[in-house]
């Protein structure tokens, strides 16, 4: 089990500070989420934890700091979905979800049977099978948002790294995307850390939730202690009602 760490992260661009000394722990096999405002440093912050950005601080994953790691050591670790993954032209599902077995080969090493197996047995999962020799291009956003879940999953780590894996997708593949990750999360023991946009969701299917504003963190927590009205119409700038719905928190506009 991978748990991930990071402190006193602070992130500056063009003297412009997106992230100011932001520092939180995330357990194994738990499911945070970061949420915020647009530009509140939410991707940059997930960058940064999955080693892909450097930063003045600390980031940790099962102990390590991340900036002491390969690219490799750091692959066998973690998987990153970014928001808008590359999509290449003319690959097959197959040979795409296929690239996830790359950080177990050796320098000049091919798959082998054990890697073809386990892409069988992800996209079986996912449901993709029908789909392994279909392009990428002919796809439609959920079948490619489900490829991208395969991919990272094929990768076999303890910890998934989600730049807003509901993006441009309707209600019904939203909901159906999260809930496989939250299926894979509970067969498989992952530690999910997420950004998004829909705190309504959020809710649901979050241990905890980060509230980022302005690159700092403003609250984190239960998503029932942290999505407070009134907290929200502050740090968003809008009336925000919560309410609860069959059990559920949901996250609306107010009206005025």
């Amino acid at each position: 089990m991978t748990s991930c760490s990071a402190s006193n992260i602070t992130v500056q661009v063009d003297r412009k500070t997106i992230l100011n000394d932001v520092s939180l722990t995330v357990a194994p096999r738990e499911w945070i989420t970061i949420v915020g405002p647009n530009g509140a440093g939410k991707s940059t912050l997930l960058s940064v934890l999955a080693g892909l950005r450097t930063s003045d601080g600390q980031v940790c994953l099962d102990g390590r700091e991340v900036s002491s790691m390969s690219p490799r050591e750091r692959a066998l670790l973690a998987a990153y979905v970014p928001q808008h993954p590359a999509v290449p032209a003319g690959m097959s599902v197959q040979n795409y979800v296929l690239i996830g077995r790359t950080p177990h080969l050796s320098v000049l090493g091919v798959e082998g049977r054990d890697d073809y197996e386990v892409v069988d047995r992800v996209m079986h999962q996912l449901d993709l099978s029908h789909l392994a020799h279909r392009t990428l291009d002919s796809l439609s956003g959920g079948e490619l948002q489900r490829c991208h879940l395969a991919r990272a999953i094929a990768q076999q780590t303890s910890v998934v790294f989600f730049d807003e894996p509901t993006t441009a997708l309707d209600l019904g593949h939203q909901q159906q995307v999260l809930e496989l990750i939250n299926g894979l999360q509970e067969s498989q023991e992952l530690t999910v850390v997420m950004t998004m946009h829909d705190l309504s969701l959020a809710s649901q299917y979050s241990d905890r939730v980060f509230l980022l504003g302005e690159g700092k963190i403003a609250a984190h927590g239960r998503p029932q202690d942290v999505l407070d009205s009134e907290r929200l119409s502050s740090l968003y700038g809008a009336r925000i009602a919560v309410l609860e719905v069959d059990g559920h928190i949901v996250v609306i506009p107010g009206k005025e």
